[in-house]
């Protein structure tokens, strides 16, 4: 099956220059890339075709025999041999996949080479660090300062984390060539590894730093400020750029995130920015009427009038004495749900003044002559 050129694949002219072809690249990479496209065989191919072609075109001892012998410099016996048919199968992993890490991820494919140790510097970013604060549900009502302390590994104050002893400095790994990682041919293929002198770092460290042993990092205890905004939720999270662990050798360092927990309240139950506050009442409030006084989550109290008549589960609402909104909305509501209590521990007095209430008759508890009348009327017509 016949090829199409390598510069229409990209649109570009056979002049083109190394930053028009990874301009051209990225472009139609991320427009056919598998993530964008899924199950659409087309663009797969699209995809593939795309990476063997920059594969090529981007290299210039590849290019150089691309432009003189077309794609027959990759097949059977031509230029490289069995490195050439690896890269005209498909992808050479060693070049092409980074490329598209780097455009499509950013930052991160530089932090994913720091991390196996291919950049000459040898740097490493440190790891990010999670920290548990437990607040109570007031200060997640009105925000506060909080000071925690934390253990991580800091820059040695002695290397200034490079690693090496005063007046020393790393030097450049000969094995890899700063690289941090080396090439092997197997057969047909090229395996790449981490490099065994250098551990992948590509700098080696003559004289270690005493203090740190050569990992250019100690452990410390820092005492952090973490800033709680008014009307976070459970699980927030927090993110403090900078205070994770030391990057290794003078690296990038890591970020901590703090996890809010918020403790149970003995009052309030939360839901979203409502708060509901279930509040018992005696019996004869409910029956007579009156007025209690509520807590709110700010400290204060608030009255409540009671209407005579009031059943338990009842809900009365109290507009903005709920929660602080984090998006600045104001305050949500507050909800208080009253049970009614029946009394306990009568004395005979009490005793006899219900026994003289119940005989006094009257249509005083509609529900349950409602409940019980209808329960009779359906065991008779049980019975038929």
């Amino acid at each position: 099956m016949s090829k199409n050129d390598y510069y229409a694949v990209l649109g570009v002219s056979r002049d083109a220059d190394a930053d028009t072809l990874k301009k051209a690249y990225r472009k139609f990479a991320m427009q056919y890339h598998p993530d964008r496209n899924p199950g659409d065989k087309q663009a797969e191919n699209k995809f593939k075709e795309l990476n063997e072609a920059y594969d090529v075109l981007k290299d210039e001892q590849k290019r150089a025999a691309y432009d003189r012998f077309g794609h027959q410099a990759f097949e059977g016996g031509g230029m490289g041999g069995a490195r050439g048919a690896s890269s005209a199968a498909g992808f050479d992993f060693s070049g092409n996949f980074s490329d598209i890490f780097e455009d499509f991820f950013g930052g991160f494919a530089e932090g994913r080479r720091g991390a196996a140790g291919g950049q000459a510097s040898g740097q490493t970013r440190g790891s990010d660090l999670r920290y548990n604060l437990t607040i109570s549900l007031e200060d997640a009502f009105k925000g506060k300062q909080e000071t925690i302390k934390v253990t991580t590994s800091v820059a040695c104050d002695s290397c200034h984390g490079s690693g090496a002893e005063a007046g020393s400095k790393p030097i450049t790994c000969p094995t890899c060539n700063g690289a941090g990682r080396v090439r092997a041919s197997q057969g047909f293929f090229t395996v790449e590894r981490s490099c065994g002198t250098c551990q992948g770092t590509g700098k080696i460290i003559k004289d270690p730093c005493r203090k740190c042993a050569g990992s250019g990092r100690t452990r410390k205890e820092k005492s952090l400020l973490v800033n709680i905004p008014p009307g976070v939720e459970e699980g927030t999270r927090i993110r403090l750029a900078n205070e994770g662990e030391a990057g290794f050798r003078g690296g990038t360092d890591g970020d901590l995130y703090i996890f809010l927990s918020i403790k149970a309240h003995p009052f309030f139950q939360r839901d979203g920015n409502h708060l509901l506050c279930k509040i018992p009442i005696p019996f004869t409030t409910a029956s007579l009427g009156g007025s209690i006084e509520a807590p709110t989550i700010d400290g204060a109290k608030v009255k409540v009038t009671i209407p005579e008549g009031t059943q338990s589960g009842h809900q009365f609402r109290l507009k903005s004495k709920g929660m602080t909104s984090m998006r600045g909305h104001g305050r949500g509501d507050m909800y208080i749900q009253v049970s009614v209590e029946t009394p306990v521990n009568l004395n005979k007095k009490q005793k006899d003044l219900l026994k003289e209430f119940e005989k006094s008759g009257g249509h005083i508890s509609p529900e349950s002559e409602g409940f019980f009348k209808k329960a009779k009327e359906f065991f008779s017509d049980s019975k038929e």
